[in-house]
Protein backbone atom coordinates (compact mmCIF):
# COMPACT_ATOMS: atom_id res chain seq x y z
CA UNK A 1 0.00 0.00 0.00
CA UNK A 2 0.86 3.30 -1.17
CA UNK A 3 2.30 5.87 1.75
CA UNK A 4 -0.44 7.97 0.92
CA UNK A 5 -3.41 5.39 1.03
CA UNK A 6 -1.58 4.58 4.26
CA UNK A 7 -2.49 8.29 5.39
CA UNK A 8 -5.91 8.23 3.68
CA UNK A 9 -6.80 5.41 5.56
CA UNK A 10 -5.72 7.10 8.69
CA UNK A 11 -7.58 9.59 8.15
CA UNK A 12 -10.86 7.41 7.34
CA UNK A 13 -10.68 5.92 10.13
CA UNK A 14 -10.21 8.78 12.85
CA UNK A 15 -13.07 10.43 11.02
CA UNK A 16 -15.32 7.59 10.91
CA UNK A 17 -14.52 6.19 13.96
CA UNK A 18 -14.69 9.94 15.44
CA UNK A 19 -18.37 10.93 14.36
CA UNK A 20 -20.38 7.63 15.36
CA UNK A 21 -18.63 8.46 18.60
CA UNK A 22 -19.41 11.77 19.00
CA UNK A 23 -22.83 10.97 17.52
CA UNK A 24 -23.70 8.29 20.02
CA UNK A 25 -22.18 8.08 22.75
CA UNK A 26 -20.22 11.45 23.51
CA UNK A 27 -18.92 11.54 27.02
CA UNK A 28 -17.10 7.58 25.67
CA UNK A 29 -15.58 9.73 22.48
CA UNK A 30 -13.92 12.33 24.97
CA UNK A 31 -12.67 9.50 27.14
CA UNK A 32 -11.28 7.74 24.62
CA UNK A 33 -9.81 10.91 22.75
CA UNK A 34 -8.17 11.81 26.10
CA UNK A 35 -6.25 8.38 25.93
CA UNK A 36 -5.20 8.36 22.32
CA UNK A 37 -4.06 12.27 21.34
CA UNK A 38 -1.05 12.08 22.89
CA UNK A 39 -0.04 9.45 20.55
CA UNK A 40 -0.69 12.11 18.16
CA UNK A 41 1.01 14.49 19.66
CA UNK A 42 3.93 12.09 20.14
CA UNK A 43 4.36 11.87 16.41
CA UNK A 44 3.95 15.48 15.73
CA UNK A 45 6.46 16.36 18.17
CA UNK A 46 8.57 14.02 15.80
CA UNK A 47 8.07 15.99 12.84
CA UNK A 48 8.79 19.16 14.77
CA UNK A 49 11.89 18.58 15.97
CA UNK A 50 13.08 18.93 12.40
CA UNK A 51 11.94 21.98 11.69
CA UNK A 52 14.38 24.48 12.73
CA UNK A 53 17.78 23.16 10.98
CA UNK A 54 16.10 21.86 7.75
CA UNK A 55 14.44 25.73 7.45
CA UNK A 56 17.39 26.89 8.41
CA UNK A 57 19.59 24.21 6.36
CA UNK A 58 17.15 25.10 3.57
CA UNK A 59 17.06 28.57 3.25
CA UNK A 60 20.92 28.58 3.04
CA UNK A 61 21.01 26.24 0.31
CA UNK A 62 18.27 27.65 -1.68
CA UNK A 63 19.99 30.94 -1.62
CA UNK A 64 23.18 30.00 -2.88
CA UNK A 65 21.66 27.43 -5.50
CA UNK A 66 20.01 31.16 -6.85
CA UNK A 67 23.48 33.04 -6.63
CA UNK A 68 24.84 29.85 -8.54
CA UNK A 69 21.89 29.96 -10.94
CA UNK A 70 21.86 33.69 -11.72
CA UNK A 71 25.91 33.55 -12.55
CA UNK A 72 25.37 31.44 -15.59
CA UNK A 73 24.23 34.85 -17.35
CA UNK A 74 21.64 37.79 -18.01
CA UNK A 75 18.48 34.81 -18.59
CA UNK A 76 19.12 32.90 -15.78
CA UNK A 77 19.29 36.08 -13.73
CA UNK A 78 15.93 37.41 -15.75
CA UNK A 79 14.69 33.95 -14.54
CA UNK A 80 15.48 34.11 -10.92
CA UNK A 81 13.32 37.80 -10.78
CA UNK A 82 10.94 36.54 -12.39
CA UNK A 83 10.63 33.58 -10.24
CA UNK A 84 10.76 36.12 -6.92
CA UNK A 85 8.26 38.50 -8.42
CA UNK A 86 5.89 35.67 -9.05
CA UNK A 87 5.91 34.20 -5.69
CA UNK A 88 6.04 37.17 -4.03
CA UNK A 89 2.16 37.52 -5.87
CA UNK A 90 0.98 34.79 -5.07
CA UNK A 91 1.54 34.84 -1.64
CA UNK A 92 0.13 38.74 -1.65
CA UNK A 93 -3.10 37.47 -3.62
CA UNK A 94 -3.59 34.52 -1.23
CA UNK A 95 -2.54 36.38 2.15
CA UNK A 96 -5.50 39.23 0.88
CA UNK A 97 -7.78 36.39 -0.44
CA UNK A 98 -8.09 33.23 1.77
CA UNK A 99 -8.82 36.01 4.93
CA UNK A 100 -11.59 37.75 3.04
CA UNK A 101 -13.60 34.52 1.45
CA UNK A 102 -13.32 32.96 4.97
CA UNK A 103 -14.64 35.75 6.51
CA UNK A 104 -17.93 35.53 4.62
CA UNK A 105 -18.49 31.94 6.32
CA UNK A 106 -19.14 31.55 9.82
CA UNK A 107 -16.87 28.74 11.73
CA UNK A 108 -17.98 25.83 13.69
CA UNK A 109 -17.11 26.59 17.67
CA UNK A 110 -17.12 22.98 18.27
CA UNK A 111 -14.48 22.88 15.43
CA UNK A 112 -12.54 25.74 17.47
CA UNK A 113 -12.98 24.18 20.69
CA UNK A 114 -11.42 20.62 19.37
CA UNK A 115 -8.50 23.04 17.61
CA UNK A 116 -7.94 25.08 21.14
CA UNK A 117 -7.17 21.98 22.71
CA UNK A 118 -4.14 21.87 20.89
CA UNK A 119 -2.74 25.19 21.34
CA UNK A 120 0.74 24.73 23.08
CA UNK A 121 2.63 28.15 23.49
CA UNK A 122 3.87 29.79 20.10
CA UNK A 123 6.32 32.53 19.71
CA UNK A 124 3.92 35.27 18.99
CA UNK A 125 4.46 38.20 16.08
CA UNK A 126 4.34 41.14 17.45
CA UNK A 127 0.66 43.30 17.14
CA UNK A 128 1.77 46.72 16.38
CA UNK A 129 4.42 47.67 13.67
CA UNK A 130 7.29 48.02 15.97
CA UNK A 131 7.04 45.07 17.44
CA UNK A 132 6.90 43.19 14.14
CA UNK A 133 10.16 45.38 12.73
CA UNK A 134 12.19 44.55 16.22
CA UNK A 135 11.33 40.72 16.08
CA UNK A 136 13.15 40.57 12.54
CA UNK A 137 16.41 40.68 13.40
CA UNK A 138 17.40 38.41 16.56
CA UNK A 139 19.91 39.84 19.39
CA UNK A 140 21.07 35.71 19.86
CA UNK A 141 20.57 33.21 16.50
CA UNK A 142 20.67 30.53 18.83
CA UNK A 143 18.02 31.68 21.54
CA UNK A 144 15.85 32.68 18.42
CA UNK A 145 16.69 28.96 17.25
CA UNK A 146 15.81 27.62 20.44
CA UNK A 147 12.73 29.06 20.99
CA UNK A 148 11.55 27.91 17.49
CA UNK A 149 11.17 31.93 16.45
CA UNK A 150 11.10 31.03 13.13
CA UNK A 151 11.33 34.95 11.74
CA UNK A 152 14.67 35.89 13.40
CA UNK A 153 15.95 32.71 12.50
CA UNK A 154 15.55 32.72 8.63
CA UNK A 155 16.82 36.52 8.91
CA UNK A 156 20.10 35.07 10.70
CA UNK A 157 19.89 31.65 7.69
CA UNK A 158 19.75 35.06 4.87
CA UNK A 159 22.52 37.06 6.28
CA UNK A 160 24.46 34.09 6.96
CA UNK A 161 23.34 32.46 3.10
CA UNK A 162 24.44 36.21 1.31
CA UNK A 163 27.41 35.86 3.25
CA UNK A 164 28.76 32.30 2.05
CA UNK A 165 28.31 34.02 -1.56
CA UNK A 166 30.73 36.30 -1.30
CA UNK A 167 33.88 34.05 0.35
CA UNK A 168 35.93 31.66 -1.30
CA UNK A 169 34.49 28.61 -3.06
CA UNK A 170 36.29 26.51 -1.08
CA UNK A 171 35.20 26.98 1.88
CA UNK A 172 31.58 27.63 0.72
CA UNK A 173 31.23 24.47 -1.14
CA UNK A 174 32.24 23.05 2.51
CA UNK A 175 29.51 24.87 4.45
CA UNK A 176 26.71 24.58 1.71
CA UNK A 177 27.84 20.74 1.40
CA UNK A 178 27.38 20.29 5.52
CA UNK A 179 23.84 22.03 5.18
CA UNK A 180 22.96 20.27 2.04
CA UNK A 181 23.51 17.17 4.59
CA UNK A 182 21.65 18.74 7.47
CA UNK A 183 18.88 18.90 5.03
CA UNK A 184 18.76 15.97 3.58
CA UNK A 185 19.30 13.72 7.19
CA UNK A 186 16.31 16.24 8.15
CA UNK A 187 14.51 14.56 5.49
CA UNK A 188 15.39 11.18 6.46
CA UNK A 189 13.98 11.55 9.87
CA UNK A 190 11.16 12.95 8.15
CA UNK A 191 10.51 9.65 6.22
CA UNK A 192 11.10 7.68 9.46
CA UNK A 193 8.45 9.63 11.37
CA UNK A 194 5.50 9.65 8.29
CA UNK A 195 5.87 5.68 8.25
CA UNK A 196 3.84 6.04 11.94
CA UNK A 197 1.76 9.05 10.07
CA UNK A 198 -1.51 6.44 9.68
CA UNK A 199 -1.37 6.20 13.46
CA UNK A 200 -0.53 9.82 14.05
CA UNK A 201 -3.19 10.95 12.18
CA UNK A 202 -5.63 8.46 13.45
CA UNK A 203 -5.06 9.24 16.82
CA UNK A 204 -5.32 13.39 15.77
CA UNK A 205 -8.03 13.29 13.51
CA UNK A 206 -9.69 10.74 16.24
CA UNK A 207 -9.46 13.44 18.91
CA UNK A 208 -10.83 16.56 16.68
CA UNK A 209 -13.50 14.54 15.55
CA UNK A 210 -14.82 13.05 18.67
CA UNK A 211 -14.87 16.75 20.03
CA UNK A 212 -16.00 18.62 16.88
CA UNK A 213 -18.54 15.70 15.09
CA UNK A 214 -19.62 16.81 11.63
CA UNK A 215 -18.36 19.98 12.10
CA UNK A 216 -14.62 18.70 11.50
CA UNK A 217 -15.56 17.13 7.85
CA UNK A 218 -17.45 20.45 6.89
CA UNK A 219 -14.20 22.28 7.90
CA UNK A 220 -12.07 20.42 5.90
CA UNK A 221 -14.21 20.35 2.64
CA UNK A 222 -14.30 24.87 3.20
CA UNK A 223 -10.25 23.95 2.98
CA UNK A 224 -10.50 21.85 0.00
CA UNK A 225 -12.33 24.36 -1.51
CA UNK A 226 -10.45 27.34 -0.71
CA UNK A 227 -7.31 26.04 -2.33
CA UNK A 228 -8.86 24.90 -4.92
CA UNK A 229 -10.00 27.74 -5.91
CA UNK A 230 -7.30 29.77 -5.01
CA UNK A 231 -5.00 26.78 -7.85
CA UNK A 232 -7.72 27.88 -10.40
CA UNK A 233 -7.55 31.57 -9.75
CA UNK A 234 -4.00 31.20 -9.93
CA UNK A 235 -3.80 29.47 -13.16
CA UNK A 236 -6.36 32.12 -14.81
CA UNK A 237 -3.98 35.12 -13.64
CA UNK A 238 -0.91 33.15 -15.12
CA UNK A 239 -2.28 32.85 -18.19
CA UNK A 240 -3.16 36.75 -17.88
CA UNK A 241 0.65 37.12 -16.92
CA UNK A 242 1.80 35.30 -20.11
CA UNK A 243 -0.26 37.10 -22.29
CA UNK A 244 0.54 41.01 -21.43
CA UNK A 245 4.04 40.43 -19.88
CA UNK A 246 5.00 37.91 -21.94
CA UNK A 247 3.54 39.17 -25.35
CA UNK A 248 1.53 35.56 -26.01
CA UNK A 249 -1.17 35.67 -28.31
CA UNK A 250 -3.73 33.58 -25.98
CA UNK A 251 -4.91 30.59 -28.23
CA UNK A 252 -1.23 30.31 -29.69
CA UNK A 253 -0.06 29.96 -25.62
CA UNK A 254 -3.17 28.08 -24.84
CA UNK A 255 -2.36 25.56 -27.29
CA UNK A 256 1.19 25.17 -26.16
CA UNK A 257 0.40 24.99 -22.66
CA UNK A 258 -2.81 22.60 -22.47
CA UNK A 259 -1.30 19.19 -23.46
CA UNK A 260 1.36 20.47 -20.45
CA UNK A 261 -0.78 20.52 -18.08
CA UNK A 262 -2.64 17.05 -19.41
CA UNK A 263 1.02 15.57 -18.60
CA UNK A 264 1.07 17.25 -15.18
CA UNK A 265 -2.62 16.45 -14.16
CA UNK A 266 -1.93 12.78 -14.94
CA UNK A 267 1.45 12.29 -13.23
CA UNK A 268 1.12 14.69 -10.56
CA UNK A 269 4.69 15.65 -10.63
CA UNK A 270 6.31 18.64 -12.24
CA UNK A 271 10.27 16.71 -12.72
CA UNK A 272 8.11 14.40 -14.75
CA UNK A 273 6.65 17.49 -16.61
CA UNK A 274 9.49 18.90 -17.88
CA UNK A 275 10.62 16.97 -21.18
CA UNK A 276 6.19 17.98 -21.94
CA UNK A 277 7.39 21.61 -21.09
CA UNK A 278 10.69 21.49 -23.04
CA UNK A 279 9.20 19.73 -26.50
CA UNK A 280 6.01 22.25 -26.16
CA UNK A 281 8.19 25.71 -25.41
CA UNK A 282 10.31 24.84 -28.16
CA UNK A 283 8.42 23.34 -30.88
CA UNK A 284 4.89 24.53 -30.61
CA UNK A 285 5.15 27.77 -28.33
CA UNK A 286 8.72 28.88 -30.75
CA UNK A 287 10.89 29.65 -27.85
CA UNK A 288 14.82 29.86 -28.36
CA UNK A 289 16.13 26.26 -26.93
CA UNK A 290 19.01 28.44 -25.05
CA UNK A 291 15.94 29.91 -23.20
CA UNK A 292 13.58 27.22 -22.21
CA UNK A 293 16.33 24.96 -22.10
CA UNK A 294 17.75 26.69 -19.03
CA UNK A 295 14.59 28.39 -17.57
CA UNK A 296 12.54 25.12 -17.40
CA UNK A 297 15.12 23.18 -15.78
CA UNK A 298 15.62 26.54 -12.77
CA UNK A 299 11.99 26.54 -12.69
CA UNK A 300 11.65 23.06 -11.47
CA UNK A 301 14.64 22.91 -9.22
CA UNK A 302 13.96 26.76 -7.77
CA UNK A 303 10.33 27.60 -9.15
CA UNK A 304 6.60 26.48 -7.15
CA UNK A 305 4.19 28.67 -7.92
CA UNK A 306 1.63 27.34 -5.89
CA UNK A 307 3.29 26.93 -2.56
CA UNK A 308 3.06 30.40 -1.17
CA UNK A 309 -0.67 29.67 -2.01
CA UNK A 310 -0.69 26.30 0.17
CA UNK A 311 1.60 27.93 2.95
CA UNK A 312 -0.63 30.95 3.50
CA UNK A 313 -3.92 29.59 2.61
CA UNK A 314 -3.57 26.27 5.50
CA UNK A 315 -2.17 29.75 7.90
CA UNK A 316 -5.76 31.61 6.92
CA UNK A 317 -8.17 28.08 7.65
CA UNK A 318 -6.53 27.77 10.84
CA UNK A 319 -6.71 31.01 11.93
CA UNK A 320 -10.34 30.89 10.50
CA UNK A 321 -11.22 27.50 12.26
CA UNK A 322 -10.18 29.52 15.56
CA UNK A 323 -12.09 32.42 15.32
CA UNK A 324 -8.67 34.37 15.03
CA UNK A 325 -8.38 37.57 12.62
CA UNK A 326 -4.76 37.44 11.62
CA UNK A 327 -2.97 40.88 11.78
CA UNK A 328 -1.00 42.36 8.95
CA UNK A 329 1.92 41.65 10.79
CA UNK A 330 1.10 38.12 10.72
CA UNK A 331 0.45 38.14 7.14
CA UNK A 332 3.05 39.81 6.45
CA UNK A 333 5.49 37.47 8.04
CA UNK A 334 3.55 34.41 6.09
CA UNK A 335 4.26 36.44 2.63
CA UNK A 336 7.91 37.00 3.44
CA UNK A 337 8.68 33.53 4.80
CA UNK A 338 6.57 31.45 2.12
CA UNK A 339 8.50 33.07 -0.39
CA UNK A 340 11.85 32.25 1.04
CA UNK A 341 10.85 28.94 2.02
CA UNK A 342 9.32 27.71 -1.06
CA UNK A 343 12.47 28.54 -3.10
CA UNK A 344 14.55 26.09 -0.74
CA UNK A 345 12.05 23.28 -0.65
CA UNK A 346 11.15 22.28 -4.37
CA UNK A 347 13.23 18.80 -3.90
CA UNK A 348 11.48 17.82 -0.97
CA UNK A 349 9.10 14.69 -1.55
CA UNK A 350 5.69 14.01 -1.28
CA UNK A 351 4.12 14.51 2.32
CA UNK A 352 7.46 15.72 3.29
CA UNK A 353 7.22 18.79 1.66
CA UNK A 354 3.47 19.81 3.33
CA UNK A 355 4.67 19.21 6.73
CA UNK A 356 8.49 20.63 6.90
CA UNK A 357 7.06 23.50 4.61
CA UNK A 358 4.19 24.57 6.49
CA UNK A 359 5.19 24.19 9.72
CA UNK A 360 7.89 27.16 10.26
CA UNK A 361 5.46 29.95 8.49
CA UNK A 362 1.86 28.45 10.38
CA UNK A 363 4.77 28.25 13.42
CA UNK A 364 5.88 31.36 12.63
CA UNK A 365 2.40 33.43 12.32
CA UNK A 366 1.34 32.15 16.36
CA UNK A 367 -1.18 29.41 15.19
CA UNK A 368 -1.34 25.92 16.49
CA UNK A 369 0.30 23.49 13.90
CA UNK A 370 -1.07 20.66 15.28
CA UNK A 371 -3.67 20.72 12.90
CA UNK A 372 -1.49 20.37 9.66
CA UNK A 373 -1.23 16.53 10.51
CA UNK A 374 -4.98 16.80 9.31
CA UNK A 375 -4.85 18.64 6.55
CA UNK A 376 -1.97 17.11 5.25
CA UNK A 377 -4.04 14.16 4.29
CA UNK A 378 -6.40 16.19 2.92
CA UNK A 379 -3.93 17.57 0.74
CA UNK A 380 -3.55 14.94 -2.11
CA UNK A 381 -7.75 16.02 -3.15
CA UNK A 382 -6.40 19.52 -4.15
CA UNK A 383 -2.55 18.54 -5.13
CA UNK A 384 -3.22 17.59 -8.79
CA UNK A 385 -4.76 20.82 -9.11
CA UNK A 386 -1.63 22.59 -7.63
CA UNK A 387 0.77 20.39 -10.29
CA UNK A 388 -1.29 21.88 -12.92
CA UNK A 389 -0.50 25.19 -11.62
CA UNK A 390 3.13 24.41 -10.80
CA UNK A 391 3.75 23.86 -14.51
CA UNK A 392 1.52 26.65 -15.83
CA UNK A 393 3.86 28.88 -13.74
CA UNK A 394 6.57 27.40 -15.35
CA UNK A 395 5.69 28.01 -18.80
CA UNK A 396 4.82 31.35 -17.68
CA UNK A 397 7.88 32.52 -16.29
CA UNK A 398 9.80 30.91 -19.55
CA UNK A 399 7.31 33.41 -21.99
CA UNK A 400 8.34 36.61 -19.74
CA UNK A 401 11.92 35.23 -19.82
CA UNK A 402 11.97 34.64 -23.57
CA UNK A 403 9.96 38.65 -23.88
CA UNK A 404 12.54 39.68 -22.15
CA UNK A 405 15.77 38.89 -23.39
CA UNK A 406 16.18 40.66 -26.75
CA UNK A 407 18.14 37.40 -28.68
CA UNK A 408 15.26 35.51 -27.74
CA UNK A 409 13.16 38.22 -29.13
CA UNK A 410 15.18 38.49 -31.94
CA UNK A 411 15.14 34.32 -32.88
CA UNK A 412 11.17 34.51 -32.56
CA UNK A 413 10.67 36.74 -34.92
Amino acid sequence: MSQTKRVMAGLVAGIVLGILLAWQSPDLGLQIAVIVEPFGKLWLNALQMTVVPLVFALVIVGINQASDAAHSGRVAKSAILTFIVLLTAAAVMTAVLAPLALSMIQPDPAVAAAIGGHIVEQPQVGSGWADALIAIVPTNAIAAAAASAMLPLVTFALFFGFALTRIDEAPRAQMIGFLKAVSDAMIVIVHWVLWAAPVGIFALVFALTARAGLGMLQALGIYILLECALYALAIALLIGVAVIFGRQPIGHFLSGLIPVQAVAASTQSSLATLPAMLDSAQNKLGYPARVSGLVLPMAVSLFRITSPIQYIATASFIAWALGVDLSFAQLATGVALSVLVSMGSVGLPGQAIFLATNLPITQAMGLPIAPLAVLMAVDAIPDVLATVGNVTGDMTATAVVATRNPDAKAEAM
